[in-house]
């Protein structure tokens, strides 16, 4: 589901428009709470993604349904707007992208260094706590920080900072293990 957050160029536009919409009409924070509202459901409703993704369902219908969402979630008429256009103009399933971007924008705007930890099982409070802690240390700035976990690591953590990668899990270490092997 992470992955489906990546900025397209269309995603990028949208987000753009929106980001500067926002910063204009001083909503900023107001439209990033909208989005991460909507990033929450987008990962908890199939039914969410199957609206805006479905090539069966209309355009009109798509931000129909898109805007009853944004009025019972009380988002603002900037957030309500941006979310009917993208309808209108046959851009629902770019959504994610137009979430990405934005967060991707705000983050440049604020300063904020976004991090995210993956983890092959749930970390506890105090194990995010010290790597939040290790993240101001090494960066120099407070990370906003999201965790998740893939089972598939096996152990151990990545962490996502921008677009760099630090992959510590234990498969990779594995993978690397076999491949040096395969080579001796």
């Amino acid at each position: 589901m992470a992955d489906d957050y990546r900025t397209t160029e269309v995603g990028g536009r949208y987000a753009q428009a929106l980001f500067d919409l926002a910063l204009e009409t001083g909503k900023l924070d107001a439209v990033r709470a909208d989005l991460a509202s909507l990033r929450t459901a987008w990962g908890e409703s199939a039914d969410l993604r199957r609206l805006a993704t479905s090539p069966v369902i209309s355009n009109e219908d798509k931000g129909r349904g898109l805007q009853a969402i944004a009025t019972k979630a009380k988002f603002t008429d900037t957030t309500r707007n941006v979310l009917g256009l993208l309808a209108q103009n046959g851009r629902a399933g770019d959504l994610t992208s137009v979430i990405a971007g934005f967060d991707a924008l705000y983050a440049r705007h604020a300063g904020i260094v976004a991090a995210e930890v993956i983890s092959a099982a749930p970390l506890d409070a105090k194990q995010t706590a010290a790597i939040k802690t290790a993240l101001t240390q090494a960066l120099g700035k407070t990370p906003e920080m999201s965790t998740r976990v893939d089972a598939g690591l096996l152990g151990g953590l990545k962490v996502k900072v921008g677009s760099r990668l630090f992959d510590a899990s234990l498969k990779t270490k594995l993978d690397q293990m076999k491949f040096a092997l395969k080579r001796a």
